[in-house]
């Protein structure tokens, strides 16, 4: 349900570019965004700072896309919003000797903190990856092509990225105590 919750605004925009356009797509997925941030709060009572940072970033563009009437300013938000996640990453290594990964993971996962500084460098390499990236398509392709690469591009990178990382992680992965491994247990 989570994922569904996460990619309600990218799936509304998506379908609403296929029916009206990209102006029409653009103020559903700003409608959309406010709706879900609207739905996190009464549900859970909180709202993930990335998630409000998202709420801001796509009225922002949004507003400039539909007051300019220049799909620009849209094609930009991925990018600023890969380039902030990455950046804020970044800055939490080097600046604050702090990693967010860590931060937001630990609790569920026990690593090396080695382990954890190359996951938090990772992941900050491939978001600003996917912000070139996003540019990249932008700009030298049609508005269309950009929109299917938003939608199964971008999720579809960033599932095959988590998959390497499980894959990655795996080997540091430890059983749990008392826990028997499945190649223990006698059928």
């Amino acid at each position: 349900m989570k994922l569904l919750i996460d990619f309600f605004p990218i799936i509304l925009f998506f379908a609403a570019f296929k029916l009206w356009g990209i102006y029409a797509a653009t103020g559903v997925a700003i409608a959309a965004t406010v709706v879900q941030i609207a739905y996190l709060r009464l549900r859970h009572g909180k709202v993930e700072p990335m998630q409000w940072m998202s709420l801001g970033i796509i009225v922002l563009f949004g507003g400039a896309t539909l007051l300019a009437q220049s799909e620009t300013f849209i094609k930009w938000k991925p990018t600023v919003l890969y380039w902030l996640m990455g950046g804020t990453l970044l800055a939490g290594q080097l600046l604050f000797r702090r990693n967010f990964i860590k931060s937001l993971m630990g609790a569920q996962i026990e690593l090396p903190d080695a382990v954890w500084s190359q996951l938090n460098w990772a992941w900050a390499g491939f978001f600003t990856a996917m912000g070139v990236l996003n540019l990249w398509v932008a700009y030298q392709f049609d508005t269309d092509t950009w929109v299917n690469f938003k939608l199964f591009g971008g999720i579809g990178l960033m599932l095959a990225f988590v998959i390497a990382q499980a894959l990655f992680l795996g080997r540091y992965i430890k059983d749990e105590p008392g826990q028997p491994r499945p190649e223990d247990v006698q059928p």
